[in-house]
């Protein structure tokens, strides 16, 4: 039935300035950009900034939804994202099966991890 995950979609009511952070700050490669839709690849995933007429302002609840970019690397990640001004809420910490994750936000508030799995 399902087979994987097509694509996430953040919407916003800022599509440019978000994508901008997607595609500047975190580094994604752009798929396609629109004046109100931007999509980026990640791995076999599309992840999407586009404006929603119902959403207005910064998220509401940030903590309902985190999107998890996994890394080889999570200390490297973290020092990279740091040096260009993202602030984390939870520094690179060893989970207890074995992974690291680190947890910061976008513009708008959405939680964010880098996620490294146990090797």
């Amino acid at each position: 039935m399902i087979e994987n995950i097509a694509g996430v979609i953040i919407w916003s009511e800022y599509v440019e300035r978000l994508a901008a952070f997607y595609r500047d700050v975190l580094g994604l490669a752009v798929h396609s950009w629109r004046p109100s839709f931007v999509a980026f690849t990640v791995g076999e995933t599309r992840l999407s900034i586009g404006k929603h007429d119902g959403v207005v302002g910064p998220t509401r609840d940030p903590y309902r939804i985190m999107v998890n970019f996994g890394v080889k690397d999570i200390h490297l990640a973290y020092h990279e994202l740091r040096a260009k001004g993202v602030e984390f809420l939870r520094l690179p910490q060893r989970e207890h099966w074995g992974g690291w994750v680190a947890t910061f936000q976008d513009p708008e508030g959405n939680i964010l991890q880098l996620l490294q799995q146990p090797s």
